[in-house]
């Protein structure tokens, strides 16, 4: 089998704007050239060839197969090799930081899931540091994890957030078990179990209750005296930040508010607000740990082989009910599920 792989940036294109139309000299410079190499990322991607599933090696073993290289600055990928699992840590942090959060990731997939790796059969995680000079993202490109420094003066530290990695390497999940495509509110599906599964993983290394939790995507990316406290907020989409040199978060939290847009794929990293908040609901509502749970539902339905790759809200909100029903019952837990559909404005029919 053939997946299509996209890349797909944790840092959306409508804060990359935002910075590149600033009136900031230095930020304007370092937005237009993160836009540039986001855009040069993506048309590699368009050109490249499907990847080819994986052959199943005779032995999977449940331990990680990391890799960090680093590009010091170029965008020439992967880079140099600087530690694998036989090295013992760097000087650099960004290199052990995305080492640890690959493994963390990891281990989370195999804890819960029982899932070896991204793909299911132990495909080595490959991650490259320092790519490109101050660009302002990180990105999963369909092949390996790649990490900018930021400019520090409005974004920062993307290996410090085990939210933004394990959001990037669930790109690559979704990719395996059957892909939804990435535009409109497939996309926006896309986008939000890569932020659920992402913020599922700091919480199961954190050993966090859904009350514990925060809630928040790339909570240590913004840089001090940025308006904010994170990227995307799944508790209150719309309220991540209000600053001068990145806007106004614009992430809608029911299906009144959807944004009709052309720009990034049909608004895909915008209206996954809607699906992040149906799942905050069904985790709250349920309670305690919630991998356990809400976490095992959207999992399932998206590993099931049953979801089309084209699927909108209602579907998958049909599909999640469909699945709690199937793991649980007809009780708590999917009634937690329709409810929070409900709230959002989504009528999932289950």
């Amino acid at each position: 089998m053939k997946y299509l792989a996209h890349v797909c940036s944790i840092v959306p294109p409508h804060i990359v704007d935002a910075l590149a139309d600033s009136d900031d000299p230095e930020v304007r410079e370092v937005g237009l050239r993160t836009r540039e190499l986001d855009d040069q990322q993506r048309q590699q991607r368009l050109r490249a060839v499907p990847i080819e599933a994986p052959a199943v090696p005779p032995f999977v073993t449940d331990q990680p197969d990391r890799t960090v290289f680093d590009a010091g600055q170029s965008t020439d990928l992967p880079g140099n090799r600087t530690r694998g699992e036989q090295d013992t840590p760097t000087t650099d942090q960004a290199v052990n930081e995305a080492f640890d959060g690959l493994g963390s990731t990891f281990t989370f997939y195999y804890d819960v899931f029982q899932r070896r790796s991204i793909d299911g059969a132990g495909l080595p995680l490959d991650a490259t540091v320092h790519y490109g000079q101050n660009f302002n993202n990180a990105l999963w490109n369909g092949r390996q994890m790649v990490f900018g420094d930021g400019n520090r003066k409005t974004l920062q530290n993307f290996t410090a957030s085990l939210d933004v990695i394990a959001h990037e390497l669930t790109h690559g999940v979704t990719m395996y078990s059957g892909g939804l495509d990435y535009q409109g509110q497939s996309g926006a599906l896309n986008e939000s179990i890569s932020d659920v599964f992402g913020s599922l993983a700091k919480q199961y290394t954190l050993r966090q209750t859904a009350e514990d939790a925060d809630w928040l995507i790339g909570d240590r990316v913004l840089v001090s005296g940025i308006n904010g406290v994170a990227l995307r907020s799944m508790k209150a989409p719309g309220t991540a930040y209000d600053d001068p040199l990145m806007g106004k978060d614009p992430q809608p939290a029911v299906m009144a508010d959807y944004v009709n847009t052309l720009r990034d794929s049909g608004g895909v990293h915008i209206n996954s607000g809607i699906p992040n908040h149906a799942f905050y609901l069904v985790a709250m509502a349920l309670g305690g740990y919630a991998w356990e749970k809400a976490g095992r539902i959207w999992y399932q339905t998206l590993t099931s082989g049953t979801l089309p790759s084209d699927a909108d809200f209602p579907t998958f909100a049909q599909a999640t009910t469909a699945t709690a029903h199937t793991l649980y019952g007809p009780g708590t837990e999917k009634d937690a599920v329709r409810k929070a559909w409900g709230q959002v404005g989504v009528n999932g029919n289950g």
